[in-house]
């Protein structure tokens, strides 16, 4: 019986390696990938304490917050106990905010911590609905907590305003404003480097078929905008249940359409020195991948470029969907100080580290 268990912990241990196969992933000629840490168990949404040396990620399904120490890749359990603790931020001082299911908690000195602690109660007003429920936060240049609502179904049409929108969230007393209605499912926020306006993904509704809607990556230009929700996805396409409804009313039009259910989640914008500068001021995109699709599509980190004709949209990273078998699913990306790029990856728990190679 040892021996048969010793066996199996072998096959499980191997199969955790095989996971991970870094060199099945196509990147662009002058950049390689490498790992942090294989161990960070359904890892989502990345906040970085560069100065410390510690990476912060949250999860959905396994409910904690690990500490990634960026050095050895040692993952701790800073944080347990949440329902769906996959959002958080970290504000100038270093404090790190966790947006759970209803609410928003704060670990003050994540770096010490050294026992799994809930923290401290900033909110817990928010809609306690589990569909579409886990948060994204995101710090704004006005210093204020920006984080998203999802919808609690497929398509629905609430009462409460809060669902199936973005907030604005005052850290100091947790009160609330929407800012952007008609978000069905945003598991991104990011604010242009030079604009300062926030950009954000969109999950389009299921149901009605391998190519529409498509997903959304939407701008907000003025506050309070209606982005669609129940009655339009991703521009003209009226929702059959609820596209009556919104009679002769606009909405806002997304700056770009992405194939429909790739699940375009995490994003992040490049710093000026990311990659050795070749992709100053470009958005990546983590495509978690379909569920849902006849075949599938997604499971890769996409690039959007800004140039004076417009957004270009291409694949930066592939190689985690082999045929219809995936081995990996992106989740979150993140610019680092260092020329780095970050991405969390949740089916195989782990944080990847993209370097441009030496003399390229």
């Amino acid at each position: 019986m040892v021996r048969l268990l010793s066996t199996v912990v072998l096959m499980v241990l191997a199969e955790v390696v095989l996971a991970t196969p870094l060199d099945r992933l196509q990147l662009p000629d002058g950049l390689h990938v490498e790992l942090i840490s294989d161990a960070v168990e359904n890892a989502r949404q990345m906040a970085l304490d560069a100065d410390r040396g510690f990476l912060y990620v949250g999860t959905r399904r396994k409910g904690v917050v690990y500490r990634v120490a960026l050095d050895s890749g040692e993952a701790t359990v800073i944080s347990r106990g949440l329902t769906m603790p996959s959002g958080i931020a970290l504000d100038a001082s270093g404090r790190l905010f966790i947006g759970a299911l209803n609410e928003v908690r704060i670990i003050a000195q994540p770096h010490a911590q050294s026992v799994p602690t809930q923290g401290e109660l900033l909110t817990d007003r928010l809609p306690n609905k589990r569909h579409h429920g886990w948060k994204y936060l995101r710090f704004g240049p006005d210093g204020q907590l920006y984080l998203s609502v999802g919808a609690p179904c497929n398509v629905c049409l609430e009462e409460d305003p809060r669902f199936a929108s973005v907030l604005r969230m005052d850290p100091k007393s947790g009160e609330t404003q929407v800012i952007a209605h008609g978000v069905r499912n945003s598991v991104g926020l990011a604010f242009h480097p030079r604009s300062g306006r926030l950009w954000f993904t969109d999950n389009g509704r299921d149901m009605l078929g391998d190519d529409v809607p498509h997903e959304e990556l939407n701008e907000l230009v003025t506050e309070g905008s209606h982005y669609g929700f129940p009655f339009e996805h991703a521009g003209p396409l009226r929702d059959p249940e609820y596209g009556l409804q919104a009679g002769e009313r606009t909405f806002e039009q997304p700056r770009l359409n992405i194939q429909a259910h790739s699940a375009a989640l995490g994003l992040g914008f490049a710093r000026p020195d990311t990659l050795n500068g070749r992709y100053a001021d470009a958005l990546f995109i983590a495509e978690h991948g379909s569920w849902n699709r006849t075949s599938k599509v997604g499971y890769r980190v996409s690039v959007v470029r800004f140039t004076d004709a417009g957004l270009t949209y291409e694949p930066f990273i592939t190689g985690w969907l082999e045929g219809e078998k995936n081995w990996g699913r992106p989740n979150d990306v993140l610019a680092a100080p260092d020329g780095s790029l970050l991405i969390s990856d949740d089916q195989s728990g782990v944080i990847y580290r993209v370097l441009a190679t030496p003399g390229d």
